[in-house]
């Protein structure tokens, strides 16, 4: 064997990649002019893919593990290229390698809000936020689509195309759930799995990607979510005084409030001027029996006098498809006032069969009488024929 013979024989390229960064999609293996000598070693480790292309065709792929480039391991590249008569050295051919780990570490963002109604808030602008698993499930499509020419496409190349995707995929999700923003953030979990799926079908055949998991935080306003901490501490407050004051209580007051406001938003009749003037003195009288309450102070004992007078009946109204009060009839000639109470209001009491019209309850036909007193008599039967005769 002479020396250049022998110099041939041990001149075997070895076909690798060493990749450190994980940040690395896809990177083409430099050889000059793309020449692969007969018999090169490819050595493609776990989590790779190695791809030939011949003239900007997909040639023959190779999983993880270790080949001899020869004439039966490359039946497609040997198609190409018409090797009718075995393999020629060397030959061309571009080799990638593509990871086919997945990328844990991509962060995306709405860039601007997304506008969601909301039937406590009206329109409520909300964002989200999170992190996107990804790899590459199909190389010809992310070959063609994604690296073109390219010698190297990284994580960073194509996390800007991924951001845009998500937004979209968020916002036409939330759209079609027609959620409200506090149901948007109590539901997050769920709703990530969905954006996955909105996203995964708009990655598979365009990018040859496949999304493995996708997740998200979804923030509200600052004044919503400030909004949201007083009701909380209302709620705390409301079922603290619960505690000490029974639920009748309670209703009774509520019902007291309601009916003091509305005669005193009242500007057409004596009844409501009277009660808007004692508004203020019935809030204080309540104020101070609910303070009592709540510290629990021990009751002062009642001076001598006469016995309290009969407890009037008070009645549930019928007001726009709800019921309101109880209230006493008094309470309620504001409401007739008003025109909120009419004859035919239904109403109920405690004795009551059930609810009938106000007109017909015995205690509140008064409150429709007609203002003023009733017209006179006329003349007694004759009395003109009489004065003709005299």
């Amino acid at each position: 064997m002479g020396i250049i013979a022998k110099l041939k024989g041990e001149l075997v390229d070895i076909i690798e990649w060493f990749d450190d960064s994980r940040s690395t999609l896809a990177w083409r293996f430099p050889r000059y002019e793309n020449e692969i000598k007969n018999g090169a070693e490819l050595i493609v480790r776990e989590g790779q893919r190695a791809v030939f292309v011949y003239r900007g065709q997909l040639a023959d792929q190779f999983g993880p593990g270790h080949y001899e480039l020869v004439t039966e391991n490359l039946p497609i590249l040997s198609t190409l290229q018409g090797w009718a008569h075995g393999f020629r050295s060397p030959f061309r051919s571009e080799v990638y390698f593509i990871n086919t780990r997945p990328v844990t570490d991509l962060r995306w963002g709405t860039p601007s809000p997304v506008t969601v109604r909301d039937p406590d808030f009206t329109m409520v602008q909300v964002r989200a936020n999170g992190l996107c698993v990804l790899r590459i499930e199909d190389p010809e499509i992310f070959l063609r689509e994604v690296i073109g020419t390219d010698s190297s496409v990284s994580t960073e190349e194509i996390s800007e195309l991924l951001r845009r995707v998500i937004t979209q995929a968020f916002s036409d999700m939330v759209l079609e759930t027609g959620l409200g923003a506090i149901d948007l953030q109590g539901r997050q979990t769920e709703l990530a799995g969905r954006l996955k799926d909105y996203v995964q079908e708009r990655v598979d055949d365009e990018f040859g990607l496949r999304i493995d998991d996708v997740v998200m935080t979804i923030t509200l306003p600052e004044e919503v979510t400030q909004a949201m901490t007083r009701g909380v501490a209302r709620g705390v407050e409301q079922a603290r005084y619960l505690d000490n004051v029974g639920p009748m209580d309670r209703l009774q007051q509520g019902a007291a409030a309601e009916a003091m406001v509305a005669a005193a938003r009242n500007e057409g009749g004596g009844a409501g001027t009277m009660m808007g003037a004692g508004l203020g003195m019935a809030l204080g009288q309540q104020m101070g029996t609910m303070m009592a309450a709540g510290t629990q102070q021990p009751p002062v004992a009642p001076q001598a006098g006469p016995p309290p007078l009969p407890t009037a009946q008070q009645f549930h109204v019928e007001i726009n498809g709800q019921a309101a009060g109880p209230y006493t009839p008094d309470q309620l000639r504001p409401f007739v006032a008003g025109g909120q109470l009419t004859p035919a209001t239904l109403v109920w009491a405690n004795g009551m069969a059930g609810w009938a019209a106000a007109q017909t309850v015995p205690a509140l036909a008064g409150l429709f009488a007609p203002a003023g007193p009733p017209p006179l008599p006329g003349p007694p039967p004759g009395a003109s024929e009489r004065g003709r005769t005299a």
